[in-house]
């Protein structure tokens, strides 16, 4: 049974920093491209990263690019998000996501390519 499960979802304040794990299991993690996806209620759940199997390149969404950083230990199955100088617009539930194949490919935005999903971690950012 594959399984994906994030953690390390928390409250802060604007300006603290978090970070996310995600770990997996049932599945041969160095052949999946990983990604994070966020949602507010409301909107569209949308993309933040992903990250080859090499651990590089990695794709970050414009908002995020310079605070947000990715990376994977293939030998641990595991996934994190380190998130820095976090803003109010950063609040949602944080999804792990994976996708068949080494790369994450020129569609890594579009949810529909992701094979496995986790349940997500909530992250609330006051100001």
């Amino acid at each position: 049974q594959i399984q994906v499960v994030e953690s390390g979802g928390g409250s802060v304040q604007a300006g603290e920093s978090l970070t996310l794990s995600c770990t997996t299991s049932g599945l041969a993690f160095e052949n999946y491209a990983m990604a994070w996806f966020r949602q507010t209620p409301g909107k569209q759940r949308e993309p933040v990263s992903c990250v080859s199997w090499r651990g590089r390149p990695a794709y970050y969404t414009d908002v995020v690019k310079g605070r947000f950083t990715t990376s994977r230990d293939n030998r641990k199955n595991s996934l994190s998000l380190q998130m820095i100088g976090l803003k109010p617009e950063d609040t949602g539930r944080y999804y792990c996501a994976a996708r068949g194949g080494d790369y994450c490919g020129g569609d890594w935005r579009s949810q529909q390519v992701y094979d496995h999903w986790g349940q997500g971690t909530q992250v609330t950012v006051s100001s």
